[in-house]
């Protein structure tokens, strides 16, 4: 009984070892054959689209900044300070 179970553990072993030599393959770039895919195709981005992108952000968050700015003014959490130290 204790030479079965010593042979099965052996034969398992053996399986086990085989697949630590497998290489996983990434999907992604190679087909299930291994043939790498063809270059995916490329989004033009025109001007347009990337200022339509970049102003609202600028202009929402000069927005933000202006309201938070004044919400410490207001607060007096922070007060710019008027010093004249330019009379040399």
């Amino acid at each position: 009984m204790a030479i079965s179970r010593l042979t099965r553990l052996v034969v398992q072993s053996k399986n086990i070892s085989k697949h630590e030599h497998v290489l996983p393959r990434r999907t992604a770039t190679t087909t299930p054959t291994g043939a790498i895919l063809p270059e995916p195709e490329k989004t033009p981005f025109g001007l347009l689209s990337i200022v339509c992108a970049v102003v609202p952000g600028l202009l929402i968050g000069a927005a933000i900044s202006k309201s938070i700015a004044n919400f410490l003014e207001e607060n007096e959490l922070f007060v710019p300070s008027d010093d004249d130290d330019d009379d040399d």
